[in-house]
């Protein structure tokens, strides 16, 4: 089990940290109001345990089902993941010239939330990493794990980022690393997907001999 939600962890926070609308959101936020972004930051950790909710009750009641289409939706996730992989390759650093009027806390939520929630991507990358990492048949307290670790890392990345974006010094420390992160992060998520496709490619043959 343990394992399992460290890999989760792990898949998660490369896709938390690097540049994407989420995390613009937030910086942008925080270069002006610590607090509108702290708001923001809660609303995309509710949107992020929304999708790792409905993803989780949405593999065990299909898989439960038709066990066939695990398969079919880890192929589908190593595809994904390799999609994710070439995107953090070529993406390019953020640009944090943007200036944004301070919003009031339920606005910075709504803006949070709705950014995450409203990104078909976030659906379809919560089914991939869950149909990646859990076993044929998770229980029911490693899903609910599975929830608050992506929860919780959403809620302790976007406030760091909240705090840590209101000064400039750090503003500009990040912006040297990240092209840094986002490769190196590239190529772990190329790895699993690669992985994912090549056990799947295993289970395939498996079933048919």
């Amino acid at each position: 089990m343990l394992e399992t939600l460290m890999t989760i962890w792990l898949l998660y926070l490369g896709a938390m940290i690097s540049p994407g609308p989420n995390v613009l959101l937030v910086t942008q936020l925080a270069t002006r109001d610590r607090r509108s972004a702290r708001y923001a930051g809660l609303g995309v950790a509710v949107g992020a345990g929304f999708w790792a909710t409905c993803a989780v009750l949405g593999i065990n009641a299909v898989f439960a089902a038709f066990p066939w289409l695990r398969l079919t939706l880890q192929i589908a996730g190593g595809i994904y993941l390799l999609h994710i992989a070439i995107g953090l390759w070529r993406a390019r650093s953020l640009n944090l010239d943007g200036r944004v009027e301070p919003l009031s806390p339920m606005t910075a939520f709504r803006a949070g939330l709705l950014t995450n929630v409203t990104n078909p991507k976030a659906a379809l990358f919560f089914g991939s990493m869950f149909a990646a990492s859990f076993p044929p048949n998770p229980s029911g307290a490693l899903q609910l794990c599975a929830i608050a670790v992506v929860f919780c890392s959403a809620m302790g990345w976007y406030f760091f980022l909240a705090s840590a974006f209101s000064t400039r010094h750090v503003q500009n420390a990040y912006l040297r690393l990240s092209a840094i992160v986002r490769k190196s992060f590239s190529i772990a998520f190329g790895a699993f997907g690669i992985s994912l496709l090549i056990t799947s490619w295993r289970e395939a043959r498996a079933n048919l001999e």
